[in-house]
């Protein structure tokens, strides 16, 4: 038997009701492994070239990974993905927690599901068996009321739930899917693909003990990180603030404000962390074996709107970036607030928070009115306006139903210029960072196959000699750059520098986050600032699996994985043009300690040259090269891929 992984991965066909399971075997698990190479796997071969993201053809691909769940801090993620429906390519999300261990013990690596329900259901997943179930009573229900109610359903109070509200029945196109109500997959819109499948919820029960190669070397490496991840600075802040703290932490740099026109929000000087948390704080949570519980806890006991519940968890940096600075928002119950809502309603907070500030700047700007938004004064600063707005959207109600589609299609629809106005690539809207500041940011921005996403390798500061962030342990003068030493990166690379050498440290920091979201890790225990050495990602595989693995076949399956997903755009019509960025970030920053910086177009048009070259994909069209995709191991791509002769 395989140690670590199950061997099987269930199928279900919403359509004729029928579920089956594959076993894939050694091979398939070896070169893929789990998350973005299951995902980008079927995707490819099973989402024809023009399927529409929204209709049954479509498929939504739920995976783990072949070490998800092992007792080690970090090893707790999982994926969703699918044909997005916000950009039309490659859409992947991924969320920590609970569920994709508990998929696991129910004896599945993945599951596909396919078609379209006539009726609202949910999946049913327990001990190996998949049952499709009548969810007609939980649809229109919030996340939390309808997991309830699933759970009195199949008579588990300890089950594990992805579950989505509102928004995805209603197909807003950035719909995401709450995962046990406080973790959350919010990019690319899978909530929407659930939606229109009919598809409320999967939930899973298992009881299943894992098997390990290496049992004792698994508990060695616990005992490992127990002893050390105090004793780093970044973790103990983890503990304390989550990743609130980098919301106060940009505005000391450059902080996206009134919709990334701006670089520094004044009303935050006001307040301080401490406070935020006195007013909101209310506890900590984690994920399966990992001792930090990064994640805040909020809860607000007013009467009225704004009472928030603690069930939903509370923000992160982004959604407090996007839902404060963003949209200019001083009181700090909006981005409170503004989590709560999207996590029950299942929706992306930060492409719906950019898409209200898109409206804010277009309404700013005369380009639409109150006739327009029915009624509402949808100003920079108004937060009663921004969460009426958001229920519109939730509900596709009146102007809610144009911005429901992304700030890309609503400024399509909405004309006269507001396109510039939309901080996206592909669709997809930014996160809480600003490219200016870091322009290795800008080209993860561009490249990334799902679009606009912060999460595609290490930000530069990390790696910047004149920053703070490199100098990380005490007088050692190469910090957190030595922890790139296996990876053959050697010197440091300023933030505000797109040349060749930036351009490779992307790249190949690009491999290592993407073997991330395959081997379904959290960064936080393993990237450069915090406790794991990558060579303890080596062992624990190991251990885990039994496979005499290394450094260099890790890397590969990141790569792998990228170049998957990259083909999957080409095959779904993606050229370079889709690779650009909004003519704002060629604009100078305004405001705080980098007003003025800005990207150039030509230097950032070069780089993605280069990008396309390191990769190895066609330098002028982006496009994987036959060679590449063989040396790759997934030569069976090129039958898919139209090449200009």
């Amino acid at each position: 038997m395989p140690y670590g992984y199950n061997g099987k991965i269930a199928r279900v066909n919403l359509t004729t009701g029928k579920t089956s399971v594959e076993e894939p075997g050694f091979v398939f698990y070896r070169t893929y492994m789990g998350g973005r190479g299951f995902i980008a796997n079927y995707l490819i071969k099973e989402v024809p070239a023009g399927v529409d993201a929204l209709s049954p053809e479509n498929k939504i691909i739920f995976a783990a990974s072949v070490v998800t769940g092992v007792p080690l801090p970090g090893f707790s993620r999982h994926s969703v993905g699918a044909k997005s429906p916000l950009t039309g390519f490659y859409g992947e999300s991924q969320a920590g927690g609970h569920w994709g261990n508990e998929l696991k013990k129910a004896g599945f690596d993945a599951l596909i599901v396919e078609g379209k329900a006539e009726k609202p259901v949910y999946i049913w997943i327990k001990d190996g068996v998949v049952e499709i179930r009548d969810a007609r009573k939980m649809w229109g229900l919030d996340t939390g009321d309808a997991q309830d109610l699933i759970a009195e359903d199949v008579g588990e109070k300890r089950l594990r739930a992805l579950m989505i509200g509102k928004a995805g029945e209603n197909m807003v196109r950035f719909a995401g899917v709450a995962s046990d109500l406080s973790h959350f997959h919010g990019r690319s819109g899978m909530g929407a693909v659930m939606g229109s499948k009919n598809l409320k919820g999967v939930a899973c029960r298992g009881t299943q003990k894992a098997e390990f190669a290496d049992p004792e070397k698994i508990k060695e490496l616990a005992k490992w990180f127990a002893d050390n991840f105090k004793n780093n600075v970044d973790n103990a802040t983890h503990i304390n603030y989550g990743t609130n703290q980098y919301y106060w932490n940009a505005n000391h740099a450059a902080l996206p404000t009134h919709n990334f026109r701006d670089g520094h929000f004044v009303p935050l000087e006001n307040v301080t962390i401490e406070e935020y948390q006195e007013r909101f704080k209310v506890g900590a949570d984690g994920c399966y074996a990992c001792p930090v519980r990064c994640k805040q806890v909020v809860e607000n006991k007013t009467e009225g709107y704004y009472n928030i519940q603690k069930r939903y968890g509370g923000p992160e940096f982004e959604t407090l970036g996007i839902y404060g600075s963003a949209c200019d928002m001083a009181d700090l119950i909006a981005p409170a607030k503004g989590h709560e809502v999207c996590n029950r309603y299942g929706i992306d907070t930060v492409s719906s928070g950019l898409t209200l500030a898109f409206a804010m700047e277009c309404y700013e700007n005369g380009l639409i009115t109150k006739e327009d938004t029915d009624g509402i004064e949808l100003k920079f600063g108004n937060v009663d306006a921004m969460f009426q707005m958001l229920e519109k959207i939730a509900n596709r109600d009146g102007f809610g139903n144009i911005l429901a589609e992304g700030s890309k299609r609503a400024a399509e629809i909405i004309g006269k210029g507001a396109i510039k106005y939309a901080m996206q690539v592909k669709g997809q809207e930014f996160a809480a960072a600003e490219p200016r500041a870091k322009f290795g940011m800008a080209l993860q921005y561009a490249v990334s196959p799902t679009g606009a996403d912060h999460l595609q390798a290490e930000h530069d500061g990390a790696f910047d000699p004149n920053l703070t962030g490199y100098s990380h342990g005490a007088d050692d003068p190469f910090g957190m750059l030595k922890t790139l030493f296996p990876m053959g990166i050697l010197e440091p690379v300023k933030s505000l520098y797109l040349g060749p050498e930036k351009v490779r440290l992307v790249t190949y920091l690009q491999h290592f986050w993407s073997m991330f979201d395959t081997l379904e890790l959290c960064i936080f225990p393993f990237e450069p600032v915090r406790t794991f050495p990558i060579g303890k990602i080596v062992e624990a595989i190991k251990a885990v699996t039994g496979w005499e693995t290394s450094l260099f076949e890790i890397l590969k399956v990141g790569e792998r994985g990228t170049t998957m997903a990259k083909s999957f755009n080409v095959i779904h019509g993606a050229t370079p043009e889709d690779d650009k960025l909004p003519d704002r970030l060629f604009e100078e920053l305004k405001g705080g300690p980098l007003e003025g910086s800005k990207l150039d177009r030509e230097e950032t048009e070069k780089a993605v040259h280069i990008y396309y070259e390191m990769m190895g994909w066609d330098g002028k069209t982006g496009v994987p090269t036959e060679g590449k995709l063989h040396e790759l191991n997934v030569g069976w791509i090129n039958e898919y891929i139209k090449r200009d002769s």
